[in-house]
């Protein structure tokens, strides 16, 4: 039948007047309709929509009869829009840091860091969020922001990277929640960061600006004409004057002395000969102050405070400041203004005078709204040309607020936003002025190129690509081989890899780039090449299933697919499996996996752009069976005990498609995400679920999920236990529990979390959350050695259907010594669950040699980023002598996957076999990822020390 299927494509799209081996040449102008189709299969789908309303009006009783006729129509419809293609499919030049030595880089950074002072540890941190941007773990890169913030020593970085942590999270997404709120913690609290100083201590602490009294706002008086008057209100007598400063007609009685403290100027003008000095009435009209602002210079010059002025008068006093050089009053004034702005009118309407009056504060205080806004703020044509233009950043640069910390921070919310917008380009130039050191600028050039090359400026991008190999950046030669090919320079290209390939360390990535730029054999061994170096790269699975799609393989197409779905899933390889399945009119495995990849994009647009994810839904909805609500609820409980989450996914998607406002469900899928390690894509969820949520209980719960994500563990206590306080729910019991159990392993904290798990459970919830309590809370009777109570949890569980306590009963028969009933546990477990690279490794534990190593081996085959296999592989060999082996087992890994625990285990190896260098810069490397873990501090201790003797 899929043979017929692509018959039918092919032959329509004949009928265009393409030829075959064209298909995937429409509409390459990229233009589109306005209803987001391309131009050639606009009539079909006009077609399309027409039978669809017609469907719409029919029962689900005639669905088996009606079903035929919608396929064929459906088909036609998507013909237009041509078989996917092997060309459309090149891998992205990714537009991150990447080393062709990266333990190396690790160890590098490591050591720098150490030897560092505390005015550019910060700095240091900088570049490990670059290093650390490309890795697939987001947390080592917040980890890393944090601890920049940390140590920041200036107001402008404290102001940045409290405003980036902020945007990392996403809080412009929360609804209620201002850009200036104080979330409770130094670290991003906006008074917080317009103190200065290295206080690395007290940025963790809890905020104390909610602790201050609040203050009546009604309360606050500004000082008029009169009350600036010199009076004896303020311990001063008539007599006590002895000079005037005339204004106009209106004199402004001083006290010499008082007036020439000011500053520098002020003391020679009044005391050093010149002519004022001799005068009891000087002419003051000249200098741009009014006679009421001269009144606040004169009690300024008494009180050392502008608190009691209008901001009007306090900006007259700046500008005197700054023509006098009066360095105090300055301060002041700097300081007052920046207590002012609190929004984006505030703020765009005082920036303009601190960088006409360079007050640094004052530009800090507005700089910090228009970050903390972002990426919204961009959208104001002012703040753009600001952040954008040359005068902009020499105005900030000349306020002491323009840096590559700035500009790295706004090029990547505009690389977000649109990366080939010709604000990030701008940016992107801007950050290329501000690059000193070789990192930076390899960044910057870097990124320069991939825009170009996105917007198809290929000679530009090679420009780029260029300037950051100049710099260092090895990776960019493929950027640089990439834009050469895109010019009709194809052998150049070829050449230039081959190049790279002899003279480097071999990189997974290196042979997929040369595979572009060769065919036949020869481009089948590279990217067989690039997958065993590099199981992670995706673009060898997608061009091999291409391959044999083309070939009329469909169902090994669809095999070769999900192997790499089932570790690493992403919206383009999800897309290529509902291709493939539309073609053998699996149309409902297509529509589970569109709707799941609609959930880690929503906004993706499918078959090379031109048909919105969401318009697919809708076409392939009319060939399934449709389910109620009750029906999906059904399906969820299947899929979710199967271990089935992309199943699951499209479930949920569906559930929220029937109730759009549904925070419940929000929270499950930002669950399933999780487990898929789409972190971005759960955090999204997570937001729209508390954004959603109808009661403020369940809103506390969504908070503190986001916070806990986030790295802010006794935070999201605190907001569990405010939930509880208003409603005791599974929830927030639930998210209490586990933050402690994550957070504290003491017997004591234990048997809390037992309490908080029980609580939970009286609470009422659904199986599926009720089978993870009953999980966790056997866990922790495990950690306190109640076996018994934690098998009649784990057995509790399974009778709901909670698939994965088979894993931990099996873990409980081990520890009772009944390594065959462990052993048989988790087989129950490997036959259920549709995903199960884990089970198999975890039963390896119960077995003997041989079987654990098959076992292990077919877990690194599901999924090869898991490391236990090859750490115990390695250490096999170890006993067996066989070091260079065991050496060379982890060093593969290592090379697509700088795990702690490997390079941990590379380094005892290595000080086992007395290689005190290699020894050391595997721990510098694993210190740079952790730099508390314990045992990785005493090896390299004791190998420094056996070193230096």
């Amino acid at each position: 039948m899929q043979h017929n299927i692509f018959a039918t494509m092919r032959s329509l799209n004949m009928i265009e007047g393409c030829k075959g081996t064209q298909i995937y040449a429409f509409n390459q102008s990229g233009k589109t309709t306005t209803n987001g189709y391309g131009g050639v299969g606009e009539k079909f789908l006009q077609h399309l929509h027409e039978r669809v309303n017609s469907v719409r009006s029919k029962s689900n009783r005639n669905y088996q009869a009606m079903q035929p006729k919608d396929n064929a129509v459906l088909v036609e419809a998507l013909a237009s829009y041509g078989i996917p293609q092997t060309d459309f499919i090149e891998p992205q030049i990714e537009s991150y840091l990447k080393s062709v030595n990266f333990v190396e880089t690790l160890a590098d950074v490591y050591r720098r860091m150490k030897g560092c002072s505390e005015f550019e540890i910060s700095g240091m941190y900088l570049e490990q969020c670059a290093i650390f941007k490309g890795l697939s773990d987001p947390k080592l890169f917040r980890k890393c922001l944090k601890s920049g913030r940390e140590h920041a020593v200036d107001v402008h970085s404290k102001v940045v990277l409290s405003a980036w942590l902020r945007f990392d999270r996403r809080e412009d997404e929360l609804i209620g929640v201002s850009a200036m709120d104080c979330c409770g913690r130094s670290i991003e609290c906006p008074r917080s960061s317009l103190v200065s100083g290295y206080n690395p201590e007290l940025a963790t602490d809890p905020c104390s600006c909610h602790q201050r009294p609040v203050q009546d706002e009604d309360t606050e008086v500004f000082v008029g004409d009169e009350e600036c008057s010199t009076s004896i209100s303020h311990g001063y007598e008539e007599e006590d004057y002895d000079m005037s400063f005339c204004i106009g007609e209106e004199e402004v009685r001083c006290r010499r002395f008082n007036m020439a403290s000011l500053s520098r100027p002020f003391e020679v003008m009044l005391y050093d000969g010149f002519m004022e000095s001799r005068r009891e009435k000087i002419n003051f009209s000249q200098n741009g102050i009014s006679a009421k602002g001269m009144k606040a210079a004169e009690m300024f010059s008494r009180t050392k405070s502008v608190e009691s002025f209008d901001p009007e008068t306090v900006l007259e006093l700046l500008s005197l400041a700054n023509k006098f050089c009066c360095i105090e009053m300055k301060s002041a004034c700097d300081a007052y203004l920046a207590s002012l702005v609190f929004d984006m009118d505030s703020a765009m309407l005082l920036i303009e005078y601190g960088l006409e009056e360079t007050a640094y504060v004052l530009v800090a205080a507005c700089l910090q709204v228009l970050l903390r806004e972002l990426p919204n703020s961009m959208h104001n044509p002012n703040v753009s040309r600001l952040f954008c233009s040359s005068e902009g950043k020499d105005r900030l640069a000349s306020a002491g607020h323009a840096s590559f910390l700035l500009y790295y921070f706004l090029t990547q919310t505009a690389m977000e936003e649109d990366m080939k917008s010709n604000t990030t380009v701008m940016l992107l130039e801007r950050l290329g002025e501000f690059s000193s050191l070789g990192w930076q600028k390899q960044l910057a050039f870097h990124q320069l190129g991939c825009v170009m090359l996105e917007r198809k400026e290929y000679k530009d991008a090679q420009k780029w690509f260029e300037a950051a190999v100049e710099a260092g950046h090895v990776y960019s030669l493929a950027g640089i081989a990439r834009a050469k090919y895109k010019r009709g320079h194809m052998y150049k290209a070829y050449k230039l890899m081959n190049s790279l390939i002899s003279d480097c360390t071999p990189c997974g990535w290196m042979y997929q780039e040369r595979s572009l730029y060769c065919h036949g054999k020869e481009k089948t061994m590279d990217l067989s090449t690039a997958t065993e170096l590099d199981p992670t790269l995706s673009y060898p699975y997608k061009y091999r299933a291409m391959s044999m799609v083309e070939e009329n393989r469909t169902e090994a197409a669809i095999s070769e697919i999900d192997k790499i779905i089932g570790f690493k899933v992403s919206p383009d390889c999800l897309e290529l499996r509902a291709w493939f399945l539309i073609a053998l009119e699996d149309y409902e495995g297509a529509l589970r996996d569109v709707r799941a990849l609609l959930t880690l994009d929503p906004q993706y647009v499918m078959f090379h752009g031109k048909l919105q994810g969401d318009k697919l839904v809708e076409l392939l909805c009319h060939t399934v069976q449709q389910r109620n609500q009750a029906d999906c609820w059904m399906q969820l409980y299947d899929r979710w005990s199967s271990v089935d989450d992309i199943g699951s996914l499209g479930v949920v998607h569906h559930m929220l498609a029937n109730d759009p406002g549904k925070s419940l469900l929000l929270f499950r899928q930002s669950l399933l995400l999780l487990r898929l390690n789409s972190h971005r894509a759960a955090m999204r969820s997570l937001r729209e679920a508390r954004n959603q949520a109808t009661t403020e209980y369940e809103r506390l719960v969504y908070e503190g999920w986001i916070l806990y994500d986030t790295g802010y563990r006794e935070e999201a206590i605190s907001k569990a236990e405010q939930s509880i306080s208003i409603q005791r729910s599974f929830e927030a019991f639930f998210l209490k529990a586990y933050v402690l159990s994550e957070t504290n392993s003491d017997s004591e904290s234990s048997l809390y979390v037992i309490q908080l798990l029980e609580e939970a459970l009286r609470c009422p919830s659904d199986g599926l959350r009720k089978g993870q309590a009953l999980s966790n809370l056997a866990s922790i009777y495990v950690d306190v050695d109640k076996l018994d109570n934690a098998i009649d949890c784990y057995v509790n569980a399974l009778t709901i259907k909670h698939t994965r306590a088979h894993q931990g009963l099996a873990r409980v028969y081990h520890l009772k010594n009944q390594r065959k009933a462990a052993y048989d546990e988790m087989t129950k477990l490997i036959e259920k669950a549709s995903y199960n690279a884990s089970a198999y490794e975890k039963r390896s534990e119960y077995c003997d040699r041989e079987l654990a190593k098959s076992d292990l081996t077919m877990a690194t085959k599901l999924d090869p980023l898991r490391t236990y296999p090859y750490r115990y592989k390695a250490a096999v060999l170890m006993d067996d002598h066989k070091e260079s082996e065991a050496i060379s087992e982890l060093t593969k890994v290592i090379a697509f996957k700088p795990d702690l625990h490997l390079l941990h285990l590379r380094a005892a190896f290595h000080d086992s076999m007395n290689e005190p260098t290699s020894t050391i810069r595997d721990c510098e490397a694993a210190l740079c990822l952790d730099s508390s873990h314990a045992d990785t501090l005493e090896l390299y201790s004791k190998a420094r020390q056996r070193s230096n003797e």
